[in-house]
């Protein structure tokens, strides 16, 4: 299944039915009262989450959403059936933004309780509504009015505990595929992860938290570079990112001005993700040497804050894999209210700067196609044009 994280869709909730216009009517009964039924309200649109879904794809064929309309009303007092809600089902992590305000409407995180996005029109009222001791025959009524109607802008971030970042063969794949059930992709050339693969890590019977593997960046991602910082979206939503450091690179690069390419790359991109707690790993330590190893971890903590986690391992061989993945759950143990407060302040922060990102890319991609068009039209305009008119 083709892997979309970005759609528009329209959605319009139902019109309310409008009053009916009635009066009795009966045999023996000359002068019946009015009896005008009001009409149903219309239907409502909602979000729902969906842990079996984990794209937006469907979306990109079906952009149109609309609730069903309430029924008029009818004479003896009937009041016209409600329209039916519609119930618009999207993976967790989903969040929906107004296009035309560009405003945040709602973020999908639970599976449990559906998100009210478009309210259904108000019934009309039927002209008994309007009967009085002095109006004892109304032909007044009300239209329904219309429902909620929005252009909606679906963007998904997936919801997982760490993410891990880091060039291309940083050996990310490979860590998830050895501690967690996930098959990514893996071989040794760069870009061979294209779509973010998500891990569950489990260590004991109450132990266990999610990994979130995305492509590798390399420099110049902030600006479209390689596949560029479209997939750094989905790291807005973990509580700690592991930043993998190839202790080898094939290329012979320096891993220390690697570790400061991402950095780099990662806050052009979202000075929120880029203050989550980041944990640097070294990988492939097995083809070091301790000398060779003790050297690079010295000169990479003279890099970084003394409170930052540094640690080596080879997912190939084992070695460092459950300190790791013990460290982890260590630390989401120890996490305190106020820490966590933190953390989603900074997750919707996160949010808003993956949000204003795409915007660009979008409003770049618009201003491109209108140059195209542009050059196309003034390169047709410059050959004459000859009109020969026949006799």
């Amino acid at each position: 299944m083709k892997f979309v994280d970005e759609a528009s869709i329209r959605v319009e909730a139902g019109k309310g039915g409008n009053g009916c216009l009635s009066f009795r009517r009966e045999k023996y009964i000359e002068l019946g009262g009015p009896d005008g039924g009001d009409g149903g309200d219309g239907g409502s649109v909602y979000f729902k989450g969906d842990e079996a879904l984990n794209t937006l794809v469907d979306f990109r064929f079906q952009p149109q959403y609309r609730a069903g309309s309430g029924e008029p009303g009818k004479g003896k007092d009937r009041t016209g059936a409600k329209g039916e809600d519609l119930t618009v089902l999207v993976p967790l992590g989903t969040s929906i933004y107004d296009e035309d305000t560009n405003a945040l409407v709602a973020e999908v995180t639970s599976a449990e309780v559906p998100i009210l996005i478009a309210q259904g029109g108000f019934h009309g009222l039927g002209n008994v509504r309007f009967k009085s001791s002095t109006n004892r025959a109304p032909r007044k009524t009300t239209n329904g009015s219309a429902g909620e109607s929005f252009n909606l802008r679906l963007e998904l971030r997936l919801i997982a505990d760490v993410g891990l970042l880091g060039l291309p063969n940083a050996g990310k794949s490979t860590l998830i595929s050895v501690v967690s059930e996930a098959k990514p992709k893996i071989a040794d050339y760069p870009f061979t992860t294209l779509v973010p693969n998500l891990g569950v890590v489990r260590l004991g019977h109450n132990q266990s938290f999610v990994i979130a593997d995305v492509p590798g960046l390399i420099a110049g991602a902030a600006s479209g570079a390689g596949l560029g910082v479209q997939f750094l979206k989905h790291l807005s939503r973990t509580r700690v990112l592991l930043h993998l450091i190839d202790s080898l690179p094939i290329d012979d690069s320096d891993p220390i001005e690697n570790f400061k390419t991402i950095a780099r790359e990662v806050a052009k991109y979202s000075p929120a993700i880029a203050q989550k707690p980041q944990w640097l790993v070294l990988t492939k330590t097995d083809l070091m040497t301790p000398e060779a190893r003790v050297s690079l971890q010295e000169r990479l903590r003279a890099e970084i804050d003394e409170e930052t986690p540094l640690l080596c391992l080879s997912a190939v061989t084992g070695e460092g894999v459950q300190a790791l993945l013990q460290a982890v759950v260590s630390y989401f143990e120890t996490l305190d209210e106020q820490k966590k407060i933190e953390a989603q302040r900074i997750d919707r922060a996160a949010g808003q700067d993956a949000h204003e990102y795409s915007r660009a890319i979008r409003a770049a991609r618009r201003r491109q196609r209108a140059d195209v068009d542009a050059d196309t039209l003034t390169e047709s305009d410059d050959h004459d044009v000859v009109v020969h008119y026949e006799p």
